[in-house]
């Protein structure tokens, strides 16, 4: 198959999807609900006390992961249970079909993200001392959630527990993005690192230089590390998802 075809049959896929859900708006009003009660529920449990970033930032990707896990999972459940996943088989090539719903997960992933981390710094007073960063944290993360469950729900499309199956699966294999991305998130809520004795406070001075220093390089060392996890995720479910896809 040529490549504008591939691409054309990909973005068919996308398209798709997208109308399905503006008629149904299932997965992203069922997401953020949940994203945003968390939040709340949170954030006026712990208002009167002062937690460190490190928390804070496993906080805001534990609600985002879990908003992965009820939303992305029905890219493939959404077709077996409409019996429209033979007529993809049959009309489009199944490297089209995984980057349709790669497209549509990541979109309603960042949607979701969009709406979730601004309310959160709201909610929890937070003000971020580098807002790039937090940015480029959250934006190769929600990319490391997708390419990561993409393949995974089209594995667990046909199985009975489809929900259960795809917590399971999915928490290992999205653990090493999710490591990089709350170590970068503690960065950009903090400005600092923790070094082998503890925090490293944002002093002034040669002190204080070089725990910013140290801070930039593991904060731009996790964000490659997202990024090579993305690329690695996506490159190894295009090879897989012919045995994964087809009957």
């Amino acid at each position: 198959m040529s490549s504008s075809n591939w691409a054309r049959e990909a973005f068919a896929v996308l398209a798709k999807d997208v109308r399905s859900e503006y008629r149904t708006r299932y997965a992203f009003s069922a997401v953020l609900l949940f994203a945003v009660t968390a939040l709340a529920v949170v954030s006026f449990s712990v208002s009167p006390y002062s937690l460190d970033a490190d928390v804070q930032a496993a906080f805001l990707w534990i609600v985002l992961f879990f908003s992965a896990m009820m939303g992305l999972s029905r890219s493939f459940v959404r077709e077996e249970e409409t019996r429209t996943a033979m007529s993809l088989r049959l009309t489009t090539a199944s490297e089209s079909v995984y980057m349709g719903k790669l497209m549509f997960n990541i979109a309603l992933q960042a949607a979701v993200a969009v709406v979730v981390v601004p309310l959160f710094l709201v909610l929890m007073d937070i003000a971020p001392a580098h807002p790039g960063l937090l940015f480029w944290a959250t934006l190769l993360g929600t990319l490391a959630l997708a390419s990561s469950s993409t393949i995974i729900a089209a594995i667990v499309s046909r199985a009975n527990a489809k929900g259960a199956i795809f917590a399971v699966l999915a928490f290992p294999v999205t653990l090493p993005g999710l490591s990089s991305a709350i170590r970068a998130t503690i960065v950009a809520l903090r400005g600092v690192v923790a070094s082998g004795s503890g925090p490293v406070a944002g002093a002034a001075g040669p002190s204080g230089s070089a725990a910013a220093a140290t801070a930039a390089l593991g904060a731009a060392g996790d964000l490659r590390a997202l990024a090579a996890y993305s690329v690695l995720m996506i490159a190894s479910s295009l090879l897989l998802f012919d045995f994964v896809w087809d009957d």
